[in-house]
């Protein structure tokens, strides 16, 4: 890995950002609530991923670098055990996180936010299957980890302040004004986004953090596409 370079750090808070101006800016070019625009969140999340990755690949090669060292990626290095492994940690840790939030923000058990679901037309729905779990793990984990982890140097700042904004990201995903609301997606992830950095920092593999939380948005996707392809389902789901 080459040397640190505290120009990439700046880059953190770039995902909070982006989605907060996409949302409002989309909403009033549509002529709408920013609720109202809310099930476009994961088209709009793989449009922001897509963003997100080309910044990384364009600013590492004007480094002389390139996306691999940014995240440290070395091939051979991993094994299937430590995949599977990190892949059953993220979602032990991700659906712990999410229900214990939703205990804390809405005393229910379990809870999750409705909308986060909701149908999209059906040919989106089809295409980010394997758009939103690819572009996501690459895009978030690339800046989180090779632009946090990576390049800060003091070894608790390096967890906790890449944690603190992954984690933080979700509160605008989408982009609601209900603060209850936001509290829970942030405490929803942060549990995860802190294991996901230690384990990172200790072992600097990127490898089995990005095909567990590729299987985690596929779990999402798989959800919205049924919710797309079946009518009122959405609404049964929501009632349960």
């Amino acid at each position: 890995m080459k040397s640190k370079n505290k120009y990439l750090t700046w880059l953190l808070p770039f995902r909070c950002i982006a989605f907060f101006l996409i949302f409002i800016i989309g909403a009033s070019f549509v002529n709408k609530k920013v609720d109202e625009i809310s099930n476009w969140w994961s088209v709009i999340a793989s449009i922001v991923n897509i963003i997100t990755i080309l910044i990384l690949v364009i600013l590492t090669k004007k480094q002389g670098s390139n996306y691999r060292e940014l995240i440290n990626y070395k091939k051979g290095e991993t094994t299937v055990k430590q995949v599977i492994s990190m892949t059953f940690t993220i979602l032990l840790i991700g659906m712990t996180g999410m229900y214990l939030a939703g205990y804390v923000c809405y005393g229910v058990i379990p809870y999750a936010a409705p909308m986060m679901i909701a149908p999209i037309p059906l040919w989106l729905a089809i295409i980010n299957i394997v758009v939103l779990p690819i572009s996501t793990a690459f895009a978030e984990d690339g800046l989180y980890l090779g632009c946090g982890v990576n390049q800060i140097k003091n070894k608790y700042a390096a967890i906790v302040i890449p944690a603190l904004l992954f984690a933080l990201q979700h509160s605008f995903i989408p982009t609601l004004f209900d603060l209850k609301y936001m509290i829970y997606r942030f405490l929803s992830f942060l549990p995860l986004t802190i294991i996901l950095c230690m384990n990172y920092h200790k072992k600097r593999d990127p490898v089995p953090i990005m095909v567990g939380h590729a299987i985690i948005d596929v779990a999402t996707a798989v959800q919205i596409l049924a919710t797309s392809m079946i009518p009122g389902l959405y609404e049964t789901m929501c009632n349960m």
